[in-house]
């Protein structure tokens, strides 16, 4: 291949790099290229007027100007490969080689050639290889064995200076060496300066990226603490990125997610990539002194992995890296989809209970109307007595009013749940309603062997709200006490004013409720006990409908009861109506043996 055109290929790699190389490596081959062949092409140039100055050149000075060939092929051969290393070994193998051919035969060890061989590891150095500087050394020293053992033996012609003195040419040499010398250290200096302009420009890059992420990015020693952490911290937590270093994080770190993050980062340091769902508590906002007012919590998602620091890193300088970002918004629509689920289950579990309680209540009553019907149409054939009609007709009418209070229970239930049940409330006085009440119950207290107990002072306050909803909450409670307590049991009703609230509390010394039943209390249709195996009618609405009533007059029922000893239900209502809702809370509590029986009262002997 011609001179010319390897010269035209180093040059375009000089002036283009490829892009197979970074930047680092492409600062390396321009440094190894561009001397070699700006000091090549200069000594080429200067060839023509050496001829003319000093005639034919000596055997030496012509290998010299021959061994100026060899950086242009150095430079095509890193141009066209790429193969750093090696062109740096090729190189010290030309420098050797002219330097051992010069010193052998002007005088061997003490030639003025010999101290070029100091410069070949110097050279290698640039290479930023320890293969290739060790090659370099090592080649250099066994230049000089050989030189020492071949003027010891005398192998080596007599030196041959041509018309320079020996001095002379040393000193040309020294300071020859001393140029070289010199460039090398400018290179190595170059080459460092770039190395670091580099470093400097890709940690601005990363610093950046970190800066610019909206995902936060943490780095953490073995025992979890934080040793860095991306400044997006401060917009996703409301704490600034050096707060959270140290246990700083784990400080704000909920409570109850503490011990799966420090697992999640366990494991993450034991080599093993973990994903953690926690609450990190974020303050917002801050006042004027930049102090935060109020704090909340956020869900963070975090991907861990092991971070491996490198080969050349301190005894446990390995940690663990981690990417974390705000998931509050999905764990908000998974919540609101879990929450739809349970509604659906009980929306579900509530059809199911209809059913199976409508088909009891709603079967008695129409057979005993068609039976008795059936009886009345006929009664020339059965020849009935005129009190046995009566009879009859009592029963139909009594069925059709159990039929019409199961209508009107899940009529009004269904426009409580859809929030068409209006109230119109009004000042009454509360006492004559509640003893009303006990009155049209009173009778079916004796028949049933209870004794029905009323507890209402006459200085009781007005309160404002619907009389009819009122009666229809005492009429619910004390009907289902007297329904579910034995003959000889006691049901006591009570008003009292406690604040601004009126507070009343029915209680029963009945079979009382089981304390996996509290909980589902108050839903529709839904009754303590197994529902195939009852022992008392009822469509389970009783209680359900008591609740929406409250939370329409902004009250609150709390239940609390034992099996076989008893239950207390407790409504507390507002003295003057407050903001309507139609929603309530029934809170079921479960108290000990001794306040059961507080509100009890005692048969008399």
């Amino acid at each position: 291949m011609a001179i010319s055109k390897i010269i035209s290929e180093c040059l375009d790699t000089l002036l283009h790099p490829s892009a197979r190389f970074d930047a680092l490596a492409s600062a390396r081959h321009r440094a190894f290229i561009a001397p070699r062949l700006l000091g090549s092409l200069a000594a080429l140039a200067a060839f023509p007027v050496y001829l003319v100055v000093r005639g034919a050149p000596s055997a030496l000075e012509a290998l010299a100007f021959v061994w100026l060939i060899a950086p242009i092929l150095l430079s095509w051969f890193l141009s066209r490969t790429g193969r750093y290393e090696s062109a740096h070994v090729l190189s010290s193998l030309s420098l050797a080689s002219l330097v051992m051919v010069i010193a052998a035969l002007t005088g061997g060890i003490e030639s003025f050639a010999a101290i070029w061989l100091v410069l070949v590891p110097l050279e290698a150095a640039l290479s930023a290889s320890r293969r290739v500087v060790g090659f370099a050394t090592a080649l250099a020293l066994s230049c000089a064995t050989v030189l020492i053992a071949a003027g010891q033996i005398g192998w080596l012609p007599a030196p041959d200076v041509a018309d320079l003195s020996h001095g002379a040419v040393m000193a040309i040499s020294v300071a020859a060496a001393t140029l070289y010398a010199a460039g090398l250290a400018f290179g190595a200096e170059s080459l460092a300066r770039t190395s670091d302009t580099l470093l400097s420009v890709e940690e601005e890059r990363y610093r950046l990226l970190a800066l610019h992420m909206s995902d936060v990015i943490s780095r953490h020693a073995r025992s979890g603490d934080v040793q860095f952490i991306s400044p997006a911290v401060e917009a996703l937590i409301g704490q600034p990125a050096q707060r959270l270093l140290g246990h700083g994080l784990f400080d704000r770190v909920h409570v109850a997610d503490r011990p799966a993050y420090l697992k999640a980062l366990s494991d993450a340091a034991r080599g093993e990539a973990r994903s953690v769902e926690f609450r990190v508590r974020r303050d917002v906002p801050r006042d004027d002194r930049g102090r935060p007012v109020a704090s909340e919590f956020v869900w963070l998602e975090m991907r861990c992995r092991p971070f491996e620091a490198g080969a050349a890193a301190k005894p446990g300088d390995n940690g663990v890296v981690a990417v974390m970002r705000d998931v509050t918004d999905r764990k908000l629509q998974e919540e609101a989809l879990e929450q739809a689920r349970a509604e659906a289950i009980r929306a579900d579990a509530a059809k199911a209970r209809f059913l199976a309680t409508m088909s009891h209540e709603l079967r008695t009553p129409l057979n005993a109307i068609i039976g008795f019907s059936d009886m009345i149409l006929h009664e020339d054939e059965l020849m009935l007595a005129p009190e046995r009609r009566k009879e009859y007709a009592q029963l139909i009418n009594d069925s059709g009013q159990h039929l019409l209070s199961v209508v009107n229970g899940i009529l009004d239930m269904s426009k409580m749940e859809s929030g068409n049940f209006e109230i119109a409330p009004e000042p009454f006085a509360p006492r004559p309603a509640l003893l009303n009440c006990c009155n049209l119950l009173a009778l079916k207290a004796r028949e049933n062997g209870i004794d029905l107990v009323t507890r209402a002072p006459e200085n009781l306050p007005e309160i404002v709200g619907d009389p009819r909803a009122f009666k229809q909450i005492l009429l619910n409670l004390v009907s289902n006490a007297i329904k579910f307590t034995e003959r000889g049991g006691v049901v006591s009703v009570e008003a009292v004013v406690e604040g601004a609230r009126l507070v009343l509390r029915v209680s029963d010394t009945g079979v009382g409720i089981a304390a996996e039943d509290l909980k589902r209390l108050g839903d529709p249709f839904f009754q303590a006990g197994t529902i195939y195996q009852r022992r008392h009618e009822g469509t389970g609405l009783g209680l359900s409908i008591v609740k929406s009533l409250v939370g329409l007059h902004g009250g609150t029922i709390e239940v609390s009861s034992e099996v076989d000893r008893g239950t207390i239900v407790t409504v507390s209502l507002p003295l003057a109506q407050p903001i309507i809702s139609n929603v309530t809370t029934l809170a079921p509590v479960q108290p000990a043996g001794p306040k059961l029986q507080d509100y009890q009262v005692k048969k008399s002997a």
